[in-house]
């Protein structure tokens, strides 16, 4: 995952909006001056359990669903959410920096079965329902 951080913005808030969603192994922080940048990194799925979570309590599995599959490249996953509204608790999809006013949070998800990913954070509905849990993809 990462975001811009910017000159008028507080690198904690920023690391802490993330860490709402994600459980980094490794943390980066580029740049001196000016805008910078936190890189988090892991290696595992599990990383992303806050995520899977938290797309159930908000009830937007088909909507996130729906963006993850539209964000697929060869074995990537990459899609972005507001940062502010991320930093409140809350996910809202973006589909550029520019529809967050603060730039958004970049998520990169790279495995070699992106579709079964999907369908472990957000499976298909009816109803608004899962139609199916599956167990995270192994690495």
């Amino acid at each position: 995952m990462e975001a811009d951080i910017r000159p008028t913005e507080s690198e904690e808030k920023v690391r802490e909006a993330i860490l709402r969603i994600f459980e980094p192994e490794r943390v980066a922080v580029e740049g001196v001056t000016g805008t910078r940048r936190i890189i988090m990194e892991s290696t595992s799925l599990r990383s992303l359990e806050k995520l899977h979570r938290l797309l159930r309590v908000e009830r937007i599995l088909d909507a996130a669903r729906k963006v993850m599959r539209k964000g697929v490249q060869g074995d990537r996953i990459v899609f972005r959410l507001h940062k502010q509204a991320l930093y409140a608790g809350r996910l809202s999809f973006v589909g550029s920096d520019s529809e967050s006013p603060m730039g958004a949070v970049t998520i990169i998800i790279e495995h070699p079965e992106p579709k079964r990913v999907i369908d472990w954070l957000a499976p298909r509905t009816v109803r608004g329902r899962p139609v199916f849990e599956i167990r995270e993809p192994p690495e």
